[in-house]
């Protein structure tokens, strides 16, 4: 589902029009994203938790050469589904 989809959906739950539920996912996205660069996790009982994930630098394989590459560490989102959201998808 892509985000005009999802708008037309919740503009059509919520009796909100297209634009304006538009705006509320854009809204959402950008307080995650917010929260995420600050090290928060956002939690969403029952949907689920996105959290800051480290990762540590390794060695890695260029696959064209072979030769071994130092990989940075770098941070990066995670998600992980609660449980109403489980039970929903099995």
């Amino acid at each position: 589902m892509l985000k005009p989809e999802l708008a037309a959906a919740i503009a059509e739950r919520t009796e909100l029009t297209r634009d304006k539920a538009s705006e509320v996912i854009t809204a959402f996205t950008d307080q995650v994203s917010a929260a995420a660069s600050r090290g928060e996790d956002v939690t969403l009982i029952g949907f689920g938790t996105f959290n800051i994930r480290s990762r540590e630098a390794r060695d890695g394989r260029n696959p064209q050469t072979g030769e071994t590459i130092r990989i940075p560490a770098s941070k990066t989102v995670g998600f992980k589904a609660g449980k109403a959201l489980k039970d929903e998808i099995r």
